[in-house]
């Protein structure tokens, strides 16, 4: 495994995102469209906050049903909006960052995604499941 090798080489720069002014439904249909766990939320190029979908699963019974259903909750989900359930203070990195410092970064604090900012616009975003994945390239 090299060592500092920048996120830019794992991180996802094809994103699914959201505006403030997206709902729930919307959020919880990309997140089952895309298989999916993470959306930023924008406006325009700069982020706003991070919706995950633990966040919908906190105010709603959405996975009581299939995951795979296009069915959602929608009653619950329009009593809050986007800017209600999203985390607003997120962690950035930038595309330069180590994939080392981000694994340190996930690893000592409770989310699993990063978005990657370069000069205040989002390019990217990583995951776990980017570094688990880069992780198991290396060792195998």
């Amino acid at each position: 495994m090299k060592i500092g090798v920048p996120v830019s080489k794992i991180m996802t720069k094809n994103l699914v995102t959201l505006s403030t002014k997206d709902d729930l439904v919307t959020a919880e249909r990309l997140f089952k469209k895309h298989h999916i766990r993470h959306i930023p939320v924008v406006e325009g190029n700069n982020i706003k906050g991070m919706l995950s979908h633990t966040d919908l699963m906190r105010i709603s019974f959405a996975d009581a049903i299939d995951e795979h259903e296009e069915v959602v909750d929608t009653i619950v989900y329009n009593m809050f909006t986007i800017p209600q359930v999203m985390v607003h203070d997120v962690v950035s990195v930038t595309s330069d960052t180590t994939i080392k410092d981000v694994a340190e970064i996930l690893s000592k604090r409770e989310f699993h995604a990063l978005p990657v900012v370069d000069n205040g616009k989002l390019k990217g975003i990583v995951t776990t499941t980017d570094l688990i994945r880069y992780f198991l390239k290396s060792i195998l």
